[in-house]
């Protein structure tokens, strides 16, 4: 059964404007069903997981166009960067045809990858302008549902009316932490996969395929242990020093492993918002997994309950709200990097989101707890900024949206992307 993605939206109006569309996404998030549900009646595809293909893509990338003519789809691309050029090549003589002939352009080739490390100088070199480039994660809580996501909003009346529109959308916080537990990987959430086997194969299939050719094979069980020890810091500054000390490895290779994990989907940097504030700014990146299913897998937590419970139950709630706002940006074409921040000071008073938009900031707070006590005691620290601070918002496991004080509202995680 298909579930509906939020991308499709986008993916289909690129189809409008481009030639050729680069879709993103870490393993097994549904790049190649997705694709396959909106172009597969017309295009063609080829997957370079084939080694035939592949072999005749790196060796000779022009037979291998004229082998498979478009309109095309071509997965796990990122294997033969190589071949970029040849698209280029093939997109700029077809609009110099259409050109003479006054033919409208059309969409060639779509192509998904799961290593935007491996592409991004290809990319940028080869079809900078004739590309549009899309990001795919796991499944939203509102995909779950079978409902249409939208972009994060810290607006408190438009909230309150969308929210006239799901009635009946509370969960309590055991089911939202199995939600977490479970994570949003499609062959999970549509019970094909067993969890904890799904994801020690996942762990397998990204090192053997992603990551063992960018280290060195010896230290292909130190990086397990790697992610294992980010894993436990989701939710946590990045402090390269220590990660490094605690693995025995320099900083230099610490900060190329995180690279590697960022750029392939595995996790994402939050950096501090830095504009026109002072040196008692923490200046180090938070980091949340993407996958809040494979980060509780990596952390060893054998159930739900278990992490609701335990120490680490803020971290992955706080882990499972960011993530999910990245997604309703990716979603809607948008780089959540253009508008997503933190805030800490060295006095260590702390927001766990800013959304900076319009020249103004929306501070947001994210509390496992129903009614935590002064959750906008920080708010006041942005001034400092001298920008517009709009009412903020708490978001918390209640029931329904409701005014706060005159600087926020609470907002239930359960209605995140209405």
């Amino acid at each position: 059964m298909y579930i509906k993605r939020d991308v499709e939206k986008i993916l289909l109006k690129a189809a409008e404007s481009f030639q050729v569309i680069t879709l993103y996404g870490s393993r097994q998030v549904g790049k190649s069903t997705t694709v396959d549900h909106l172009f597969g009646e017309t295009f063609d595809t080829v997957t370079l997981d084939d080694t035939d293909e592949l072999d005749l893509a790196l060796s000779n990338p022009r037979a291998f166009l004229e082998s498979h003519p478009w309109p095309l789809v071509i997965d796990e691309v990122q294997k033969a960067p190589n071949i970029l050029s040849e698209i280029k090549k093939s997109v700029d003589k077809q609009r110099r045809l259409w050109m003479k002939n006054s033919e409208p352009r059309s969409l060639m080739y779509v192509l998904t990858g799961s290593n935007q490390y491996e592409l991004q100088e290809g990319i940028s070199e080869s079809l900078a302008g004739r590309t549009a480039i899309v990001n795919m994660s796991g499944f939203t809580q509102m995909e779950k549902r079978g409902k249409e996501g939208a972009i994060f909003d810290v607006d408190f009346n438009n909230l309150l009316n969308k929210q006239k529109g799901y009635p009946d959308y509370y969960r309590n916080k055991m089911e939202i932490f199995k939600d977490i537990f479970q994570g949003g990987m499609p062959d999970i959430c549509t019970g094909l996969s067993e969890r904890d086997m799904y994801y020690k194969s996942y762990i397998d299939t990204y090192i053997e395929k992603d990551v063992r050719k960018q280290i060195n094979a010896a230290n292909e069980m130190q990086f397990r242990r790697f992610i294992s020890l980010l894993a436990l810091r989701t939710a946590q500054e990045v402090i390269f020093s220590d990660i490094s000390r605690e693995l025995g490895i320099n900083v230099e290779t610490c900060k190329r492993w995180i690279s590697i994990l960022q750029t392939s989907g595995i996790i994402y940097l939050i950096e501090p918002f830095m504009a026109n504030a002072s040196k008692r700014i923490i200046k180090a990146p938070k980091l949340y997994f993407m996958d809040t299913g494979l980060c509780a897998y990596l952390c060893k937590w054998p159930t739900a309950e278990m992490l609701k419970d335990g120490v680490m139950g803020g971290a992955f709630f706080e882990t499972y709200v960011v993530s999910e706002v990245i997604k309703s940006f990716y979603n809607n074409g948008i780089d959540p990097k253009q508008y997503l921040y933190f805030y800490r000071d060295i006095d260590k008073k702390e927001i766990d989101i800013l959304l900076v938009k319009e020249g103004c900031i929306y501070p947001v707070e994210i509390k496992k707890s129903v009614f935590p006590s002064k959750p906008t005691k920080n708010f006041k620290v942005l001034a400092k900024y001298n920008m517009p601070i709009k009412r903020g918002m708490i978001i918390d496991n209640t029931e329904a949206i409701h005014a706060l004080n005159e600087d926020a509202f609470v907002f239930p995680v359960s209605l995140l992307g209405v």
